[in-house]
């Protein structure tokens, strides 16, 4: 017999006392500059570490060398740049949680936990959640695919977590659930191309024919090889088959663009964004519009990253038109 995760939050259909506290995951990123460091040492820890071949003690120096970059990036050329991500995150927070809570009460409360960032690390909200009395927990990673990057890291580090804050005798953690990725939910994949639309007809209509407008669907980018873990690449490809089944018929020039990072002796997919940029304006578009759907919340990725793009593909392309969705 399987529960839904509704019979879940409801006791399976019984009377219960149990509390459920839903973990809401998610990267997170830096708020002050002072954290890079720290950030970067972490995400090299439970990211690169699944794909690259970088003996780990190179780690903290590393590190610290892409601080500097970030720094540089976020504060000089960006103009002291601060991401929305947390600030988002935290309304999506609180708008799950109000739907829950406006049916089930206080027995449901919604916290959030972020891979890399304290004082919001699994370890540290998972000691919250078990001081508060909660005893079931429904493990919710808010990411759009689920890899070893994504939900594989976020599942790591509550096991982690759950170990060590076992103590002993019978663990206070009567039950947990897991919600996978929604990809492939029609919502999401109706929403993206309604969105991609929308702001064709306003923005680009008038003077962009839709047979020249250019649509790039922006994926994170995923290394072909992860140590024999799922990196996220089928799952990406269909979600951007989706949308683009959605669009084509009306905008036929459409790709994916992959957002890559830049590391040697590494194997991304592609086209990446500026290849797939530049091939789809060398089919004849006039515009051009970018689009992250890989994406639950906004980040420096889909702000800064590609914004360098079309920066780049202006320069080389300054008759065409560019729209950077957000």
């Amino acid at each position: 017999m399987t529960f839904t995760q509704e019979q879940y939050l409801s006791g399976n259909g019984t009377q219960t006392d149990d509390r459920v506290a839903v973990l809401l995951m998610g990267y997170g990123e830096v708020e002050s500059y002072e954290d890079f460091a720290n950030y970067n040492e972490q995400a090299l820890n439970l990211l690169t570490a699944k794909f690259a071949p970088v003996p780990t003690w190179i780690y903290p120096p590393l590190a610290k060398l892409l601080a500097i970059f970030d720094l540089h990036e976020w504060s000089h050329q960006h103009g002291n740049f601060v991401s929305p991500h947390n600030a988002i995150f935290e309304q999506q927070r609180t708008g799950i949680e109000t739907c829950l809570q406006n049916r089930w009460g206080d027995r449901v409360k919604v916290f959030k936990a972020f891979n890399f960032c304290a004082p919001h690390l699994p370890e540290q909200v998972l000691a919250t959640v078990k001081a508060e009395g909660f005893t079931k927990l429904l493990i919710y990673p808010l990411l759009v695919v689920d890899s070893i990057f994504t939900s594989g890291i976020a599942v790591e580090q509550v096991n982690d977590a759950l170990t060590k804050l076992a103590g002993t005798g019978e663990h206070w953690l009567k039950g947990t659930r897991y919600i996978p990725s929604f990809y492939n939910e029609e919502r999401y994949i109706n929403l993206l191309a309604n969105l991609v639309e929308e702001k064709i007809e306003k923005e680009l209509a008038v003077a962009h024919l839709p047979s020249q407008t250019g649509i790039i669907l922006l994926n994170h980018g995923c290394p072909h090889k992860a140590k024999g873990f799922t990196s996220g690449i089928d799952e990406s490809q269909k979600l951007y088959e989706a949308v683009r089944e959605k669009l084509i018929r009306k905008y036929p020039l459409i790709s994916i663009g992959w957002m890559n990072h830049d590391t040697p002796l590494i194997d991304w997919t592609q086209p990446n964004m500026a290849t797939a940029g530049q091939n789809i304006i060398d089919l004849g578009a006039t515009a051009l519009v970018m689009m992250p759907i890989g994406f639950a919340t906004e980040n420096h990725e889909t702000l800064l990253d590609v914004d360098h793009i079309i920066h780049s593909l202006r320069r080389k392309n300054p008759q065409v038109t560019y729209v950077q969705m957000d």
